[in-house]
C-alpha cells in the first residue's frame, strides 16, 4: 500500500460515508439459486465453456447412470 493511500483511509467510518445502499438489489438472484463451481485451471482449460462441462457432465451421467431425466 503506498503511502498516499494510507493517509486516505479513514481511521473510522460512518454510515453516511458509504453513500445509500439498495435493500433487496440481489433478492431475484439469490432466490433464484445458483449452482456455481470454481473448475481447477488445468479442468478449465480442458473445458472452457459452459457447454462443454455440460457435454462432459452429461455423458458421465449416461455412463454410469443410464439417461438421467435431465433437460438439454
Amino acid at each position: 500500500m503506498k503511502k498516499a493511500d494510507r493517509d486516505e483511509i479513514h481511521p473510522e467510518y460512518r454510515r453516511e460515508d458509504l453513500g445509500t445502499g439498495v435493500r433487496g438489489k440481489h433478492i431475484g438472484a439469490y432466490r433464484g439459486g445458483t449452482n456455481l463451481v470454481l473448475l481447477n485451471p488445468d479442468v478449465a482449460k480442458a473445458f472452457p465453456t459452459e457447454e462443454s462441462v455440460n457435454a462432459a457432465l452429461r455423458s458421465l451421467i449416461d455412463s454410469t447412470h443410464g439417461r438421467a431425466d435431465l433437460p438439454a
